[in-house]
């Protein structure tokens, strides 16, 4: 008798998804070692790390990054060796889609790409949704809604673990919030993410509880809790 698979949250690629998407759809953009993978510094911060109690890593860190550097670390909380020291560390979430998800494609998005990346960065610079670098945009589809031609809005993938898309960017300019615009928005993407046979999932800070609140209601639910941060290499 097969084993029957558990539910689709305890899917252990969500454990790991910058590795994941790294050693897979974004291979062509990884840069590392066999046990460390980074993005190239204009795309993502994002570092994914082969098995971090390996006793190689810290080595394979210092090879991919050299010294005195900042490296990324999500999704762990490794004990560090002597010389290496802490920068920062923000508590996250990561959420995934439930059966209560509707995703539906909006008729007022407009696909964003290369030629919009300057605005793109200016809506992530008044709206603060997290890390987005100049070819971000790269990482998989991006969509927004322009008023009277200036970018008010977009949302977009950023990991892809094996079977799982994760949406993010979800920015929208001050003035025309609560109006559904960012609801429009990551439905829109969850459901090309469906069309492809993918499921979706989100992070957030743990402290934006409006956000997350959102995405409930949408129909994501809390799978883990996390850090977001950041180390010094010696």
């Amino acid at each position: 008798m097969s084993e029957v698979p558990g539910p689709p949250a305890a899917d252990p690629v969500l454990d790991n998804p910058a590795w994941s998407s790294l050693t897979g759809r974004h291979r062509h953009l990884a840069e590392g070692n066999e046990h460390v993978l980074r993005y190239p510094g204009d795309v993502s911060p994002f570092v994914g790390v082969r098995d971090w109690e390996h006793p190689e890593v810290w080595d394979a860190l210092l090879e991919v990054f050299g010294h005195g550097a900042t490296v990324g670390v999500s999704h762990a909380d490794p004990l560090l060796p002597e010389g290496w020291t802490p920068v920062f560390s923000i508590p996250g979430v990561q959420l995934v889609q439930t059966d209560h998800l509707a995703p539906a494609p909006a008729e007022d998005v407009v696909e964003l790409g290369a030629a919009d990346s300057t605005d793109m960065l200016a809506l992530v610079e008044r709206t603060r949704p997290g890390p987005f670098l100049p070819r971000t945009h790269e990482l998989g589809r991006y969509v927004g809604i322009r008023r009277d031609g200036r970018l008010i809005a977009m949302a977009g993938e950023r990991l892809h673990p094996d079977g799982w898309t994760e949406i993010s960017a979800v920015a929208v300019d001050e003035e025309h919030r609560r109006q559904g615009l960012a609801s429009r928005l990551v439905l829109d993407v969850a459901f090309h993410i469906q069309q492809r046979g993918e499921r979706a999932l989100l992070h957030a800070s743990a402290d934006n509880t409006r956000a997350i609140r959102g995405y409930e209601r949408l129909g994501f639910s809390l799978r883990r809790r996390l850090s977001f941060g950041a180390v010094r290499t010696p």
